[in-house]
């Protein structure tokens, strides 16, 4: 008797756990989670700690690579989930996807710098007439550099000399050789010039300038955080869950700079002693919801007047942000 007593109490578990399993609206067991060698791994790195620890939630695999195509590339394939982007990617494969890819938050402001060797550049203002080194002909420095320098009545094309580098280490060594110029430079290379050369001073915070130029509600976007969206319907509880770790995780990063300069030098992201002065001016940040849509669409939107294909060749839209309900 009390054989069988135990047997339909098994029999009634093992079917209890079954209708829980099939009433879960969530199906992934592993999430696949990517970001770049860049500021915008910043904010990720503890919870990728942490997964790798068996600390979250959910178990999480991370894919950490050097450029952008990588990235791409698993989003439009399907071999990751969630992935930390520059901004004006998350609209481009939204619009290659034919809207598959979503934003679901702002994960890095403003990166941009202008540094100096001497102490003549208070405001955008000051830059007429200065020669102008920066990298990324081509793509977003040189937009925002033309709009910063348009807004401010200056024509780019003939009030200053700007001379593109493919290599920020180029632009350090520009700089050396001509005391007299200026330099745009994203972090952490701002802190390896300066580490380079003790003459240099960090001149403008360009997102800063930005937030001048264009009043309330507009600022650099630098990185934010997308989905799969049919990844995002299969999993919202995964989505909650990874977003709630996500803000505790650039929290941790902005709150605790050593040791998040340690986590980024052991997964080969940023050497220590360089993250360590990088990371106060790197702005990660979490944003999400309608305020996320605000800031990131007006940035958007300021690349599509400077060029297009800067966004994916098409106006930016509501539809490619996710705003969970």
């Amino acid at each position: 008797m009390y054989k069988k007593i135990l047997s339909l109490c098994l029999i009634l578990c093992l079917s209890l756990s079954m209708l829980t399993g099939c009433g879960s609206k969530d199906s992934a067991s592993t999430i696949n989670l990517g970001c770049m060698k860049g500021p915008t791994a910043i904010g990720m790195i503890k919870l990728i700690s942490d997964a790798d620890a068996g600390k979250t939630a959910y178990s999480y695999a991370h894919t950490i690579a050097g450029t952008a195509d990588e990235i791409s590339t698993g989003l439009i394939n399907g071999t990751l989930d969630i992935a930390a982007v520059p901004c004006n990617l998350a609209s481009v494969l939204y619009n290659k996807t034919e809207g598959e890819i979503v934003t679901v938050a702002i994960n890095t402001l403003g990166v941009l710098y202008i540094v100096e060797s001497g102490d003549k550049i208070h405001s955008v203002n000051d830059l007429k007439g200065t020669t102008i080194y920066s990298t990324g002909q081509g793509t977003t420095p040189e937009y925002t550099l033309r709009y910063l320098l348009n807004s401010a009545g200056i024509d780019p094309d003939k009030d200053v000399t700007i001379e593109y580098k493919s290599e920020a280490t180029e632009v350090v060594a520009a700089l050396t050789q001509n005391p007299e110029a200026v330099a745009m430079l994203p972090q952490p290379y701002v802190t390896v010039a300066t580490n380079n050369n003790p003459d240099l001073r960090i001149a403008l915070n360009v997102a800063k300038e930005w937030e001048k130029l264009a009043g309330t509600g507009g600022t650099v976007v630098t990185g934010v955080l997308v989905a799969r969206k049919s990844f995002l319907k299969d999993n919202p509880k995964v989505l909650k869950s990874f977003l709630e770790e996500y803000k505790a995780s650039a929290e941790y990063a902005n709150s605790n700079i050593e040791e998040t300069a340690a986590l980024l030098e052991s997964y080969d992201v940023f050497k220590a002693a360089i993250a360590k002065k990088a990371i106060p001016y790197c702005s990660v940040t979490y944003i999400d919801g309608e305020y996320m849509k605000t800031l990131a669409l007006s940035y958007l939107n300021v690349l599509y007047e400077q060029n297009p294909k800067a966004v994916g060749g098409k106006a930016p839209t509501e539809g490619m942000f996710y705003i969970e309900k």
